[in-house]
């Protein structure tokens, strides 16, 4: 039976659904709100209000869309799922109250103590709150401080300096309220994306995201630089472990609920010198640029996939995934993450932007869209990422630079050692 499909979001992450989900051989119509110059040759593009949930459904009914799958947070937390599964329509993401897992890092900390899976100690601090004596508390390491807000990956500080500890949690209880002042979690940093609905998961291949701006992860924490996939530091035993403390007892909670969780959870994990994770936060969506080099590991339909999720019938389908590696590196525009400069044209994207799959490389179009008279346009901090996949990590990084640099952008830059933690 086709199926005609809605994919929600304007980045990378969705370029990546959409070239993941047009391959699927029960698809009849793919499209995109509001997608960007990439989705736009795979997919229609097409102008929503997503915050106004009905005229969403009305758009579905009339468009006869019956799988909706929705890329970022906000969205979610929105409620926009809980809309769609009322009105029949299956949606590929949680419903609000559990998107809250990123909504609210708080949230997060009680069901991951209620669900007993290892994570750092937290404390909440509020006005009137003795900044000085939990900074002295926690001085053994670096500081860790998250506003609990829905922030982009951006609205973490990880420091040493205590003036700039104090600033910033003072500014976060000025704007929020309150903030959480985390102890230090020390290893390897590593994400596990893993399919759930009320009967069952699927872990995906672990990969490995740079978070800062500069190589050796320097500079300012930007939403993702690269990516590559599967990360080496997750052995089979880190696997092992990761899946029976977190995952599995985070869906056996999720299980007990009246509305269970349906759709991909973003395990961040942080591994210790023994091997040993634990989660240093939770997303509610695949995360970008992970998603990038996670979706072409899957060999299973995607449609039928994530269908089966949306219907707590994720057991039935059979899904396997190829052993190459892969990995993508983000061009960003000058400025990136302060103040990126945006309306650049972008030059040599000659023959299209590729198609994802085994000994080959493409671009997955982010902030990137089409000019008057068709060039190709800046429009966001993160304008595009070069992605590979081939027969191991060494061939996949050199054809993803080869890619990258065959474009030319005024002012961009990217990082030069993505993937460096696995060489």
């Amino acid at each position: 039976m086709a199926t005609n499909v809605l994919v929600i979001g304007s980045g990378g992450r969705e370029h990546a659904l959409c070239a993941g989900l047009v391959s699927s051989p029960t698809i009849d119509s793919l499209f995109c709100s509001p997608g960007n110059a990439g989705t736009a040759s795979i997919a229609t593009n097409v102008k929503l209000d997503i915050g106004n949930h009905k005229s969403v459904i009305e758009y579905c009914k009339n468009h006869e869309i019956s799988l909706v799958v929705v890329g970022p947070e906000a969205p979610l937390c929105d409620g926009i799922s809980d809309s769609l599964m009322a009105a029949g329509i299956n949606s590929f993401g949680p419903e609000s109250y559990l998107a809250n897992l990123e909504g609210s890092k708080a949230f997060a900390k009680e069901i991951m103590i209620k669900a007993g899976v290892p994570t750092a100690r937290v404390e909440r601090l509020e006005e009137g709150s003795d900044i000085n004596k939990f900074l002295d508390e926690f001085s053994a390491n670096p500081w860790v401080i998250k506003r609990d807000v829905l922030a982009g990956g951006k609205g973490v500080v990880v420091t040493t300096d205590r003036q700039e500890a104090i600033d910033f949690i003072q500014f976060s209880i000025d704007s929020d309220g309150y903030v959480l002042l985390e102890s230090f979690l020390s290893g390897e940093e590593a994400s596990m994306l893993v399919v759930m609905d009320k009967n069952s998961f699927l872990c995906l291949p672990a990969s490995q995201d740079h978070k800062r701006v500069g190589n050796g992860d320097t500079g300012p924490n930007t939403g993702g630089m690269g990516a590559y996939c599967p990360a080496p530091v997750v052995t089979e035993d880190v696997f092992s472990k990761v899946e029976s403390r977190i995952v599995k007892p985070m869906h056996d909670f999720f299980s007990t609920l009246d509305v269970p969780y349906r759709g991909v959870l973003y395990v961040g994990l942080m591994i210790d010198e023994n091997g040993d994770p634990s989660v240093v936060e939770f997303n509610v969506r695949f995360g970008d640029p992970e998603c990038q080099v996670t979706i072409p590991m899957i060999k299973a339909d995607l449609v039928e996939l994530f269908t089966a999720a949306c219907e707590d019938k994720l057991g039935s389908v059979k899904v396997d995934f190829h052993t190459q590696s892969a990995i993508c590196v983000v061009l960003a525009s000058e400025g990136y993450p302060s103040s990126p400069i945006k309306g650049r044209p972008v030059e040599g994207i000659i023959t299209g932007f590729g198609t994802p799959g085994l000994n080959s490389s493409w671009i997955n179009p982010a902030g990137l869209s089409s000019g008057e008279n068709g060039e190709l346009i800046a429009s966001g901090g993160r304008v595009l990422t070069c992605t590979a996949m081939m027969d191991n990590l060494d061939l996949a990084r050199d054809s993803a630079y080869q890619k990258l640099s065959e474009l030319s952008l005024e002012g961009a830059h990217y990082r030069t050692d993505i993937g460096h933690r696995a060489f």
